[in-house]
């Protein structure tokens, strides 16, 4: 497809869809399409740029997995560190065959504090604390299930927000830092992400996308629908552009090296419910049907985030929307579009 008609196809489905947030497509690093639309603050009429700040919900995880990746090529820890000795806070329930690349993989089978095959309604999910007491991996131990292991270690993959929490327990416990802190020195501020962070949602900083939830009648932030501030398994902002600086950097080895990286973007688990080639590797998904795509991905309460790199193709493609559901229609254009 030529760029005129590529812009004239996202153009149309942007207004179609009443796209709000920010599309941005490269190839070999050139901009092919980069578009914001919609508003940061609905309220205020103050529009979405370029250089609007948004939540990415799951996407956070592959910073908790680089960050970890970090802390094995200092020899802190390893792949098959059990998960038991990292931890001063004891799982009776929990097997003791439980390691660092279990949960890296989702295959570590612990019953998960929010479980996505069992949660029916994302925009009014809750949990039996208030999410203003979520400021750190720590705070969500409280609300971890006491329930028996999902099945053995290493056996499948089952998508685990708790197992992305308890890396970032190991992380505190490994550098005697704050989950976020560590983060931000290590990663964000090593590569140059400066727009980047974990802002709580009742002091977000200049040029940040609230979320927004759609209801029946008009609609709703989502300051009430998720943690005040992210941690390990979701809720960091970034923009567009730091987006781009992280995968050049991931890709470059400035942050982990080029061996972890091409391990972490590698096929390691069959993720049997996200499509019939549709894999995880350490922190990534990979689907294999589309030259090698590699992606990372988020949706929650006025989320939703994917960011692609098609391998193959040196492609690059990003969609960020603050509203729940915005960035799927927007997403299925893209990818009929570029076949």
């Amino acid at each position: 497809m030529e760029i005129s008609q590529l812009t004239t196809t996202l153009d149309t489905a942007i207004d179609e869809h009443t796209f709000s947030g920010v599309i941005d497509i490269r190839h070999k690093g050139t901009v092919l399409y980069a578009r914001p639309a919609g508003y940061a603050d609905r309220s205020n009429k103050i529009p979405n740029t370029l250089e609007t700040r948004f939540g990415i919900a799951s996407g956070t995880k592959f910073l908790t997995a680089l960050a970890v990746g970090k802390l094995i090529e200092t020899k802190q820890l390893s792949f098959s560190t059990p998960l038991k000795d990292c931890l001063a806070v004891d799982f009776p329930r929990y097997s003791p065959e439980i390691t660092i690349r279990h949960l890296l993989t989702h295959t570590s089978g612990i019953p998960d504090y929010y479980d996505e095959d069992k949660v029916a309604d994302f925009d009014n999910f809750t949990l039996s604390i208030p999410w203003y007491e979520l400021r750190g991996p720590r705070d969500y131990l409280a609300v971890f299930p006491d329930e028996e292991m999902k099945f053995a270690p290493g056996e499948r993959f089952a998508y685990s927000n708790g197992g992305y929490i308890l890396l970032g327990v190991v992380i505190e416990e490994l550098t005697g830092m704050k989950y976020q802190d560590f983060v931000t020195q290590a990663i964000f501020q090593t590569v140059g992400m400066h727009q980047s962070g974990y802002f709580a949602l009742n002091k977000l900083p200049e040029k940040t996308a609230l979320g927004y939830v759609e209801e029946e009648v008009g609609w709703r932030t989502n300051i009430y629908n998720l943690p005040i501030v992210g941690a390990s398994d979701g809720g960091a902002f970034t923009t567009v552009h730091d987006l781009m600086t992280l995968w050049a950097a991931f890709w470059g080895g400035e942050i982990v090296s080029k061996e972890l990286v091409e391990l972490y973007a590698a096929p390691y688990v069959k993720a049997e419910t996200e499509g019939a080639n549709t894999y995880y590797g350490h922190g990534l998904w990979i689907n294999e049907d589309a030259g090698r795509e590699v992606y990372i991905l988020g949706g929650d309460a006025g989320v939703s985030f994917k960011s692609s790199l098609y391998r193959s193709a040196n492609l690059q493609v990003t969609v960020i929307s603050n509203i729940t559901n915005g960035a799927w229609p927007l997403l299925r254009v893209i990818e009929s579009a570029l076949k």
